[in-house]
């Protein structure tokens, strides 16, 4: 018979009297249908719940059940290709049963237990598996292999074989003994607690570039695999689409997406395209390698706060298989808000703007998830975690900005006078900045010569020039600057509209391979020395702008086609022949 009954309610806050049953972070149950809430405060007269569903109709009296686990989500074939909550409930699945709208209590399997998978198992009677081994291999769909592992804290030697063929994910298909002489059951499926980090062998420096093909990113600012990196900016300003770009083209094997309380219409527009979405590695749609967790602003904000924990377990899953995932979280400030509310429901002591003072341990708790590693199943893994932030009126000062930024490595911010301008991605150059130079330039200087990191360079220190002398152009007119001035500040234009801007419609420009964005800068870099010397010789620069060189560099982007690289020769030589007749 279960004693435990609510004793107050305030909103998803449940708290219950004299119960000594529940332990600290514990999985409940809470009224007639059974709401899926957690525990997270204790005290000798109260324990304290927060519930994960809407607490409507909710009184005191209805009956709390423990689960005696903690919050846990179900991994195993079956979530690619799908759409969660942020409790991993398939979204499919219940709009079968109750329709348009979540029904409260709604209880189904995060993965079908009804479908059969083509299993392969590599492991025979007798073998000895360790933690983390994979015994078993499916095609979840037809571009991603998933591998079944043993959970992590088991191992043992294997007692039994179920032949290959056609399994559920409950099904039992082998039996391990473990040191003890206990037996266990090995399915397709295991469960894992939210909160607690998947373990690896050994973490990796993050050496190796996640190449997304936006030339902002990847040549002036670029992330890791495994890295962490962060895009701040006001409303309109792009992070969602940027987000797009990267979910779409960056060389992860596997992207996890979490939209963390955006708006309904935008998640929904989210789901639309990434279902219509052809993945351009394999010609598949998108969806083939992507886990959609939607959690609208209207939805519960307790299960906001759990789904950035639910999108990174399920991301250590697959990086645990040998996998490169990346996972963008969109938005983390709607996930700060959601921490906020439940604190002040509690009645902590606020912090700055009111978030509670733990919000920068539970940014470095889940930022310090990602990571490249050497996994349990052998070979090697990472998880590299991208934070949209959404400032209120784009103000970076704020808390959930600040602490964001103490624990990433990147930071793309976005700046709204680029996005009325209509410059996408509307990255500023000047306060974007990343940390992953030192690790990732003898990745560059091997795979596209020592030459690339001097381009960068020169590029960088053209533009913050550029930055100094706008200054002056704003106070006193550009007609007053020599012609050396006007000639860095001729172009940066070139480097802005011509490099920087990338149209995301446009067939050769959405995606653009590393070995062009290294022959452009060096086309550009290559006019610039050239109308350098011819300057050097007093001779005015409006000379050099009379060949619609500078233009015609602001349209190669588009004029070179991406398998047509030696086209750069062709302007490397027009610029020596037209600017050599001035040199004569």
């Amino acid at each position: 018979m279960n004693n435990n009954m609510i004793y107050g309610i305030n909103g998803p806050v449940v708290t219950v009297k004299n119960a000594d049953c529940f332990e600290m972070m514990e999985m409940v149950h809470v009224g007639e249908q059974n709401l899926v809430g957690e525990v997270i405060g204790i005290t000798d007269k109260f324990t304290t719940i927060q519930v994960y569903e809407e607490t409507t109709g909710l009184k005191p009296g209805d009956p709390v059940s423990g689960t005696g686990a903690p919050m846990n989500v179900l991994l195993g074939p079956g979530i690619l290709d799908n759409i969660f909550d942020g409790i991993e409930r398939p979204l499919k699945a219940i709009e079968e049963r109750s329709g348009a709208f979540i029904s409260r209590g709604a209880s189904v399997s995060s993965l079908d237990p009804d479908k059969l998978w083509n299993v392969t198992l590599t492991i025979k009677a007798g073998d000895r598996l360790e933690g983390g081994q994979i015994y078993a291999t499916l095609p979840e769909t037809p571009i991603i292999e998933h591998r079944v592992m043993v959970p992590p804290e088991l191992s043992g030697v294997i007692k039994e074989v179920k032949p290959d063929g056609e399994h559920r994910i409950f099904d039992v298909i082998a039996v391990l003994e473990d040191d003890l002489g206990e037996l266990h059951d090995l399915t397709l499926c295991q469960q894992w607690p939210i909160r607690t980090s998947r373990p690896v062998k050994q973490r990796l420096t993050p050496s190796i570039p996640l190449i997304t093909g936006q030339r902002v990113m990847d040549t002036l600012f670029p992330i890791a695999k495994g890295g962490t990196a962060a895009i701040p900016g006001g409303f309109g300003t792009g992070k969602t689409m940027n987000q797009h770009q990267l979910a779409k083209w960056c060389d992860a094997d596997i992207i996890i997406y979490v939209g963390c309380g955006e708006r309904g219409n935008e998640m929904s527009q989210v789901l639309d395209e990434f279902s219509e979405l052809i993945d351009p590695k394999s010609n598949r749609p998108m969806t083939d390698r992507t886990v959609l967790i939607a959690n609208t602003s209207n939805m519960p904000v307790a299960a906001r706060e759990a789904s950035i924990y639910t999108g990174i377990t399920l991301a250590e899953y697959y990086r645990d298989m040998g996998y490169h995932v990346a996972m963008m979280a969109d938005s983390t400030s709607r996930w700060a808000e959601a921490l906020r509310e439940i604190s002040g429901r509690l009645e902590e002591m606020p912090a700055e703007e009111g978030f509670p003072a733990y919000l920068p341990s539970r940014l470095a708790e889940f930022y310090e998830r990602g990571g490249r590693a050497d996994v349990l199943s052998g070979g090697e893994g990472s998880v590299t975690l991208i934070g949209a932030v959404s400032p209120q009126g784009s103000d970076f000062s704020e808390p959930v900005t600040q602490n964001t930024k103490r624990f990433t490595r990147v930071f793309w911010a976005l700046d709204k006078a680029l996005a009325y301008a209509r410059h996408y991605p509307a990255i500023n150059w000047i306060n974007s900045y990343s940390e992953y130079f030192n690790d990732l330039d003898p990745w560059f200087k091997e795979n596209l010569g020592e030459e690339f990191t001097e381009y960068r360079n020169n590029i960088s220190a053209l533009l913050q020039e550029e930055s100094s002398l706008m200054e002056i152009v704003k106070l006193i007119g550009s007609d007053v600057l020599p012609d050396d001035q006007k000639l860095v500040i001729e172009t940066a234009r070139v480097i802005r509209v011509g490099f920087l801007q990338q149209n995301a419609f446009h067939a050769e420009d959405t995606y653009v391979p590393l070995e062009k964005q290294k022959l452009m800068m060096k086309v550009i870099l290559h006019l610039h020395s050239k109308a350098k010397e011819v300057v050097a010789r007093e001779i005015p620069l409006s000379k050099v702008l009379e060949f619609g060189l500078f233009d015609k560099l602001t349209k190669m982007k588009y004029d070179i086609p991406n398998n047509r690289l030696e086209m750069f020769d062709d302007y490397i030589v027009e610029i020596d022949e037209k600017l050599g007749t001035l040199l004569q």
